[in-house]
């Protein structure tokens, strides 16, 4: 069984769930989102595996999950990034933001993410059972097929996207 912590809109700890339960009744959660830029400023995606419980094989930000109670968030990225994309390297912290969006199955997402960006040019070495599939792909070449086809992408991706864009993010951490 794994737990998330609930934040409250501040991100204060205000108790521990199962992580399941904690997506059934929509409740306040941290959570973090990694987004990886190769040498070209190209996006690092995955493509979510077929199984996952849920947004199962659509793409998304490089790597995506919940710290573990009493683990920094840079711990959990890290973690994280080996776990699901088999990649080590260095991120930083950029903002972070509230959201709360449907994703099926009966479950909702509501996270205070925050979000992480590094540098990485290499080949991952994903866990199948996490990752389909994997792709570096451009912003330009991103947002139309973001715009083109936005069924294929988890909701907060597209929310974090859009905000990378708008605050013209790329540009600060290229």
């Amino acid at each position: 069984m794994e737990n998330v912590i609930l934040v409250d809109t501040q991100d204060r700890e205000v108790g521990v769930m199962e992580k399941m339960q904690a997506h059934q009744q929509a409740k306040l959660h941290r959570a973090f989102s990694v987004f990886l830029l190769n040498d070209k400023n190209e996006i690092l995606l995955q493509q979510r595996a077929a199984n996952k419980y849920h947004c199962g094989g659509m793409w998304t930000n490089t790597c995506c999950s919940h710290p573990r109670v009493g683990e920094t968030l840079q711990i959990a990225v890290d973690r994280r990034l080996r776990e699901e994309m088999g990649v080590v390297c260095e991120t930083n912290w950029i903002y972070s933001f509230i959201y709360k969006a449907d994703v099926g199955g009966g479950l909702v997402e509501h996270e205070f993410d925050h979000v992480f960006f590094g540098r990485f040019s290499g080949t991952p070495q994903p866990d199948e059972s996490e990752v389909a599939n994997w792709a570096y792909l451009g912003l330009n070449e991103l947002e139309e097929d973001v715009k083109n086809n936005p069924t294929k992408y988890t909701p907060w991706f597209k929310i974090i996207l859009a905000e990378v864009v708008d605050k013209e993010i790329l540009n600060k951490v290229a």
